[in-house]
C-alpha cells in the first residue's frame, strides 16, 4: 500500500485526469441530452472543458486552475446560469486555493463563497423551472457547500504547517543536541587534557632532573645516586596513582573502582618537598584561617602551584628560589607564586598548554588569574579563587611588580 501511495503522490497530473473523466463525461452528456437549450451547445462545451481542465490541473498548475474556472463562471453568468456536472471543478478549486494556494488567494476564495452564489441569484432571480424562492435555497446550499469545500482546504494548510513546524523544530533540537554533546565531550576532553598535562609535565620533569643528577654521581657519590633512583621510582608510582584515578573518570558508571583521592590545598606541603628534591629551593607561606575548600577549588589551586612551579624549574634557570604564597581571604583563597628566575627573558617551548590549562580552570570557577614577568626579574603567577564559584574582584599587585594580564 505504501508503494501505491508514493506512485499516486508522484503522479499527480494523471491521478486527477482520471479523476476528471467523470466529471467531463457527465457534463458532455447533459450538454449532448439536453434538447432545450438557451444558448449555443458549442458554448455550453466550451464552458465544461474550460471547468474540467481546470479540475485536471488544480494540483499541479493552481494559479491556471483557477484561471479557467473563474472564465468558465463567467460565461455561465454571461449566457446561461443553469449548473452543470462540470461545476463540481469550483469546489475543487476553491478547496485546492485554501490549501496551498497563497494567502490572498485563499482569502479571495473565502470571499466568493458568498459573493460567487449572490451575483447568481441576482444576475438569475427566477428561472422558467425555479421560483426566486427555490433559488434562495439554491444558494444557502451552494454557501454551505463552498464553505464546507474552503473549511476543509484551510484545515489541512494549517495542519501541513504545523507538520512542517514540528519537523523544523525536531531538526533544529537535533542539532542544537548535537552541539551539546560536541561542546560536552569538547570540555571534557579539555578537562583531560589539562589533567594530564599537570600530572605528566610535573612528574616527568621531576623525573628527569633526578635522572641527570643520578648520572652524575654514580661515580662519585652511590648514595646520592641511589637516592635520586629512590625519588624516580617513588615520582613514578605517584605519577601512575595520578594516570589511574585520571582514566578513572572514562569507565562506565557501572563499573567500580578505588582511586586515589584529589589532590587539594592540604597536599601543596608534599609537593613543595617533591620540588625540593630537584634541587631548586621553594618557600612556602600560608596565611588566614583555613577554611574547607569545595573540591574544584581545591584541585584548582593544586593544579596552578604544580604548574607553576613545573614552568619554574624549566624557566627560571639552575639557581632560582620560588616562593609559594596561600592565603584564605574573605571571599576566596589567594595565591601567589614567584621566582627570581629569568623572568621574560626565558626561553620557551612554544606551546603554552600549561598557562591555558590555568585560565581555563580558573575561569570554570569564576576566578581571577594574572601571569607575567616582575620589575626585578623572575616571573610570577597570582590567582583568586572564590570559595563558592562566585566572582570576586582581584586586589592590585604589588607596586614592585608588573605583571602581563593573563585569562579571566
Amino acid at each position: 500500500m505504501q508503494r501505491i501511495y508514493a506512485w499516486l503522490r508522484a503522479h499527480p497530473l494523471l491521478v486527477d485526469s482520471v479523476c476528471t473523466v467523470p466529471v467531463f463525461g457527465l457534463g458532455l452528456l447533459q450538454v449532448v441530452s439536453d434538447t432545450v437549450v438557451p444558448v449555443p451547445r458549442w458554448w455550453w462545451l466550451l464552458i465544461v472543458t474550460l471547468l474540467s481542465l481546470g479540475m485536471a490541473l488544480h494540483r499541479v498548475r493552481p494559479m491556471t486552475a483557477t484561471a479557467l474556472v473563474v472564465i468558465g463562471g463567467l460565461m455561465q453568468l454571461i449566457w446561461d446560469g443553469s449548473l452543470t456536472a462540470a461545476n463540481y471543478a469550483m469546489i475543487v478549486a476553491l478547496y485546492t486555493a485554501a490549501k496551498s494556494g497563497p494567502r490572498w488567494l485563499s482569502r479571495v476564495g473565502l470571499v466568493t463563497i458568498v459573493a460567487g452564489p449572490a451575483v447568481l441569484l441576482a444576475r438569475f432571480p427566477e428561472s422558467d423551472d425555479a421560483s426566486f424562492r427555490d433559488n434562495v435555497l439554491g444558494f444557502g446550499f451552494l454557501v454551505v457547500l463552498l464553505a464546507i469545500a474552503w473549511v476543509l482546504g484551510d484545515s489541512m494548510r494549517t495542519r501541513r504547517a504545523f507538520y512542517a513546524e514540528l519537523e523544523e523544530r525536531a531538526t533544529r533540537l537535533e542539532f542544537e543536541r548535537d552541539q551539546q554533546a560536541q561542546i560536552a565531550a569538547a570540555a571534557e576532553r579539555a578537562r583531560i587534557a589539562r589533567e594530564l598535562h599537570d600530572v605528566v609535565a610535573h612528574n616527568v620533569s621531576v623525573m628527569v632532573v633526578q635522572a641527570d643528577g643520578a648520572a652524575y654521581a654514580i661515580d662519585a657519590s652511590p648514595d646520592k645516586a641511589r637516592e635520586a633512583l629512590g625519588t624516580i621510582a617513588a615520582t613514578g608510582r605517584e605519577a601512575l596513582a595520578e594516570m589511574r584515578r585520571l582514566l578513572g573518570v572514562l569507565r562506565s558508571q557501572s563499573e567500580t573502582g578505588a582511586y586515589v583521592p584529589q589532590p587539594g590545598v592540604d597536599q601543596l606541603g608534599e609537593l613543595v618537598d617533591q620540588v625540593r628534591t630537584t634541587g631548586l629551593n621553594v618557600e612556602l607561606r600560608v596565611e588566614g584561617v583555613p577554611v574547607e575548600l569545595p573540591q574544584s577549588v581545591a584541585l584548582t589551586a593544586y593544579r596552578i602551584v604544580q604548574e607553576a612551579l613545573t614552568n619554574t624549574r624549566k624557566h627560571a634557570g639552575p639557581d632560582a628560589t620560588a616562593t609559594v604564597g596561600v592565603g584564605y581571604g574573605e571571599d576566596g583563597l589567594e595565591m601567589e607564586i614567584s621566582d627570581d628566575g629569568r623572568g621574560a627573558a626565558a626561553p620557551g617551548d612554544g606551546m603554552g598548554h600549561g598557562l591555558v590549562g590555568m585560565r581555563e580552570r580558573v575561569a570554570m570557577l569564576g576566578g581571577r588569574l594574572r601571569t607575567g614577568p616582575s620589575v626585578g626579574g623572575g616571573w610570577s603567577v597570582t590567582a583568586v579563587l572564590p570559595y563558592a564559584g562566585r566572582p570576586v574582584a582581584v586586589s592590585a599587585p604589588a607596586p614592585t611588580r608588573t605583571t602581563l594580564q593573563g585569562a579571566q
